[in-house]
């Protein structure tokens, strides 16, 4: 069964080492990203709304995430996570459907997140996403999304101590992976790291450790988040102002067009 080895292997790969997750958006920049040696691929909420024409912060409509999903999952050959930001709803029965629609589809991993809301109402969620989950036999690894340090959601002094408070909450809901945006200090890494009781997903920023310190200080997962979609609108806005604006496209790196539909032939 794909679920069940897509779910063992990446499960596996948050046992040791740094997993890099480069967050894809559509089918073209999975296939991509799986192309230049991915062992996984995860996808960028940001990423996916903005391709198909929404804004971030649960905007996009399931069916669109779902058409996206099936898009991705038909050309790739590596286990897929999906961000499903809050879950669509703030009915946990609602949710659990949405991600038990996904798991259908072959995804085997999903970044749930709590944002403002209250650590009771994230446990909720992934509480009824695990039963749902394993009453079809199905296995998915909830990566379990806290907005602390990302949105200020409690003074500097206390952060740490407020994440590992939500860590175990989610862990005892059920979660298998807690993601902490914002978090870029060492010795906070560390402490949550060893505290949380779950593999630590970090994202990427300017002053994030580099990697072989983000390993040893405990961290089992590095996300690039929305960073390449962004780099990619800021790439095309500036080739297609050039060329809107005298008839050339500014001068940069390309891949070649049989390159690139060399990616989608047969396999």
């Amino acid at each position: 069964m794909r679920n069940a080895d897509h779910a063992a292997l990446f499960r596996s790969l948050h046992a040791q080492g740094l997993l890099r997750l480069a967050n894809a958006w559509d089918a073209g920049s999975a296939r991509l990203i799986e192309s230049l040696g991915a062992p996984a691929i995860a996808t960028t909420s940001a990423g996916v709304a903005w391709s198909r024409g929404y804004a971030d912060g649960d905007q996009l409509p399931i069916e669109h995430l779902l058409t996206a999903t099936a898009e991705i999952a038909r050309v790739i050959r590596v286990p897929l996570s999906v961000d499903v930001e809050g879950g669509y709803s703030d009915d946990p029965d609602v949710v659990a459907g949405n991600v038990l629609r996904l798991a259908e589809l072959g995804v085997v991993g999903i970044n749930l997140e709590d944002g403002a809301g209250a650590p009771a109402a994230l446990c909720a969620k992934i509480t009824r996403i695990k039963q749902t989950l394993a009453a079809r036999g199905l296995d998915v690894y909830v990566n379990a999304r806290t907005d602390v340090y990302l949105r200020g959601l409690a003074p500097a002094e206390r952060r740490v101590h407020a994440v590992l408070g939500r860590a175990a909450q989610y862990r005892d809901a059920g979660a298998d992976g807690l993601f902490v945006p914002g978090l870029v200090e060492s010795g906070a890494i560390r402490d949550i790291a060893a505290g949380a009781g779950l593999p630590l997903n970090v994202m990427l920023r300017p002053s994030l450790p580099g990697l072989a310190e983000l390993e040893a200080l405990g961290v089992r997962r590095l996300s690039a988040g929305s960073d390449l979609a962004e780099a990619v609108f800021a790439h095309v806005g500036q080739l297609a102002g050039s060329f809107l604006q005298d008839g050339r496209a500014a001068a940069a790196p390309r891949m070649a067009y049989g390159e690139i539909n060399a990616l989608f032939g047969a396999r």
